[in-house]
């Protein structure tokens, strides 16, 4: 057990700010991209004392500027993060090829001036090989990688992942095994191969290489929080659980990085046990990093405490951390949702600084928070500003805000000039472009767009198929929808990650309000064989199919058991009605 120390009265005094964290509405809808939040390093082992995480990239996937229609009970905005579980889970590796890396990348040239120290070439030799031919690869290269150091291996492991190609990471550590030319000797070697199987091959394997293959003197620090990060990611609370509770009873510190991990869980499914995750901060003189502020401003935010979200600004300045652009904007879209228009300006203006000539990395955030605004000028002069670079994140975030303010032409024009620049065009291009036609609901656009991304080549992402599940959802084509994730799943390569959880949920909606018992049990069925862990939003629909057909639905309930879930007030009443043993007045004379 952790040893209590006393706080600071200062700290206790700002993390008594941080504690009075409510019960906030489920957070908005966001499209992550990429999160390098806790990167197992090659060359130094996770510190749990001192983490500092990638804090860019985990914005992308806090930070969204759509906000969905919530339900009254929340439940809707939070299927949708069930995709992010995604979650924290790395987009940009969505696809596992050369088109998930962003456009702008430097040529191979470059890149392997970049990583010249890094063995003879080994990294090149695998990066440069198809995702589904690095061995063939490996064993022509095999004298050579005979010769390579254990520490240069390492380091070409540790850029692999730098560069999100988790696949080609996975594949050279199994060529390397199977070949006997790296064994694991320290923790971080067990860490690294323990977070690709999971990437990669999924949690249960994870679990299995961790209980019979790593030996006990090495199951530290690292290796069970590479565990527990990966239990965050995919969104499994009680495995997470477990595991922060395992760390607990063995003694090791409490960290920073630990407690950011559950209350970015906790942020998802269970708001209400955050508090409890700050006390524990306090009790161990946990300093809140810039990252935890991050978490608990955007969590102000949307329980639209806006004054407790100025709050944590202050106290966040006085601990010395920088207000930097990425806060500036979860700022600004928490006060465009509740509507402080005037406040959301000026933290824009600040954004700009002096001029973004001198400030470009600004317009990627800066566009879509105009768009959301509706100030269709103001969207114009960024993108004139960020347009002659043709940065792949400036277009992406012009496509979608000119979309948002009605101006889907503009879109389009910057879609098509992207697409003849001749650089490497990935996916999201065609989602960004995809996006605006599902806004405005131009299905036949929406398409045609498909068709066209299918005869470049490109492969057409998880994002894209969901796109295309909404667009026929829209349009009350429902058995479209499901065929087009049929088709989803056909192609779904088991190496990478399933159709996302919101479009197998939008059509399990549709039937359970037809009635339809068949298809809303198929869908349900898919999404578990999908890998997804069910939530009782799932048996909420698929109670109301038989409630719709009033027909009474036997071992639902000890179904829910199964999955570890307790019906709350609502389903309870669900299964109330489906009950097939439930008392009547007819019965009750009878009996």
């Amino acid at each position: 057990m952790f040893t209590p120390r006393r706080a600071s009265n200062l700290f206790r005094t700002r993390l008594h700010c941080l504690r009075a964290v409510e019960a906030a509405a489920p957070p908005q809808t966001y499209q992550s991209k990429s999160n390098i939040l806790h990167q197992i390093s090659q060359n130094q082992p996770i510190n749990l004392h001192q983490t500092q995480p990638h804090h860019r990239n985990f914005f992308t996937f806090l930070g969204s500027n759509s906000q969905s229609d919530a339900k009254s009970n929340g439940e809707e905005q939070q299927r949708q993060q069930e995709d992010e579980g995604e979650n924290l889970e790395d987009g940009i590796d969505e696809l596992g090829d050369s088109s998930t890396k962003e456009e702008d990348a430097v040529p191979k040239a470059e890149e392997k001036e970049e990583v010249r120290t890094v063995s003879f070439s080994l990294f090149n030799v695998v990066a440069s090989a198809p995702s589904r031919d690095v061995y063939a690869a490996l064993d022509k290269s095999m004298e050579e990688i005979k010769e390579v150091e254990h520490v240069k291996i390492r380091e070409v492991l540790h850029n692999l992942r730098k560069c999100k190609m988790y696949e080609f990471a996975y594949q050279l550590s199994n060529w390397l095994e199977s070949k006997h030319l790296f064994n694991c000797e320290e923790e971080k070697d067990y860490a690294t191969r323990l977070d690709l199987i999971a990437k990669r091959r999924g949690m249960a394997l994870a679990e299995k290489y961790m209980n019979n293959s790593i030996p006990e003197t090495c199951k530290g620090e690292t290796v069970y929080g590479t565990m527990l990060w990966n239990y965050v990611s995919v969104g499994d609370v009680k495995n997470a659980e477990q595991v922060f509770e395992k760390m607990r009873e063995l003694g090791f510190p409490v960290s920073g990085f630990v407690c950011q991990q559950m209350i970015l869980l906790y942020k998802k499914f269970d708001k209400r046990k955050i508090k409890s995750v700050l006390l524990l901060m306090e009790e161990n003189d946990v300093k809140p990093t810039r990252f935890t502020y991050l978490l608990l401003i955007d969590l102000k935010g949307e329980a639209n405490d806006i004054a407790g979200m100025e709050e944590l600004v202050e106290a966040l300045k006085s601990d010395g951390l920088e207000l930097d652009n990425y806060i500036r904007a979860v700022l600004a879209r928490h006060y465009i949702g509740a509507g402080f228009g005037e406040k959301a300006g000026e933290i824009l203006k600040e954004m700009e600084g002096e001029g973004l000539e001198e400030n470009h990395g600004a317009c990627k955030n800066l566009l879509p928070l105009y768009a959301a605004l509706g100030k269709a000028d103001e969207v114009e002069r960024i993108w004139k500003v960020c347009e002659a670079d043709g940065h792949a994140d400036d277009c992406l975030a012009a496509i979608s805000a000119f979309g948002k303010v009605g101006r889907v032409e503009k879109a389009e024009e910057i879609f098509e000039k992207r697409i003849k620049s001749g650089r490497n065009i990935s996916s999201k291009v065609y989602t960004a472009l995809m996006d605006v036609y599902v806004d405005h609901k131009l299905l036949a656009k929406g398409e045609d767009l498909v068709k066209r991304m299918a005869s470049s080549g490109c492969p057409i992402n998880r994002f894209l198929w969901d796109s295309l599940v909404k667009l026929y959802i829209d349009a009350g084509e429902v058995e479209k929808a499901d065929a087009v994730l049929q088709k989803a799943l056909q192609q779904w390569d088991k190496r990478k990650k399933p159709p996302l959880y919101k479009s197998f949920h939008v059509i399990m909606d549709q039937y359970s309000r037809r009635g339809d018992i068949h298809n809303t049990e198929k869908i349900f069925h898919h999404l578990k064989q999908s890998g997804y862990v069910s939530k009782i939003w799932d048996y909420q629909s698929l109670l109301q199919a038989y409630i719709k057909a009033k027909v009474p639905a036997y071992g639902l309930r000890e179904r829910m058991m199964a999955d570890n879930l307790t019906p709350n007030k609502f389903v309870a009443g669900q299964l109330a009605q489906v009950d097939p043993f439930k008392k009547t007045a007819i019965s009750d004379l009878l009996d």
